[in-house]
């Protein structure tokens, strides 16, 4: 796989057709391949303060994302990492972690990981936090990074 360029784009700045097609991957992945029913669509996508964090192909089709929020408290949420089966194996997942970590200018970061990525995010400095739990039958383990200088 070539190299890909990253977008960040908050959800005004999306263009109807990219937030489709970047719904269309996270809901081909989450709902259909791990045959998770859930509401995808929770409302966070659409915060002010919301980046939108994504690789696509040639064709403009999104291959790998990731959605970085902001909690309450000012903590970074890393959540929604989700990469196309075509295009696994080729570091995109690690990519979007390393551009989410940039984009938090150092604050503490926290996600809710597949037990299976756990590390996957310790590459990148987050350590288990909490204890494993079920989350549309899948297990999960909450995550966190330390704020950074």
């Amino acid at each position: 796989m070539r190299e890909l360029d990253l977008h960040v784009a908050s959800f005004r700045d999306l263009s109807i057709e990219t937030l489709y097609a970047l719904l269309r991957l996270r809901v081909d992945v989450f709902v259909v391949e791990q045959q998770c029913a859930y509401p995808e669509l929770d409302g966070r996508d659409t915060e002010p303060g919301t980046r939108h964090l994504w690789f696509a192909d040639d064709d403009g089709s999104p291959v790998a994302y990731l959605r970085l929020l902001t909690d309450a408290d000012g903590t970074a949420r890393i959540g929604r990492v989700v990469v196309a089966a075509h295009a696994r194996g080729a570091g995109l997942a690690d990519r979007l972690i390393d551009a989410a970590l940039a984009e938090t200018a150092g604050r503490p970061c926290v996600l809710d990981a597949q037990a299976h990525l756990v590390d996957l995010y310790a590459r990148h400095g987050f350590t288990v936090v909490g204890a494993e739990y079920l989350d549309d039958g899948i297990p999960h383990v909450p995550m966190a990074r330390p704020a950074t200088s």
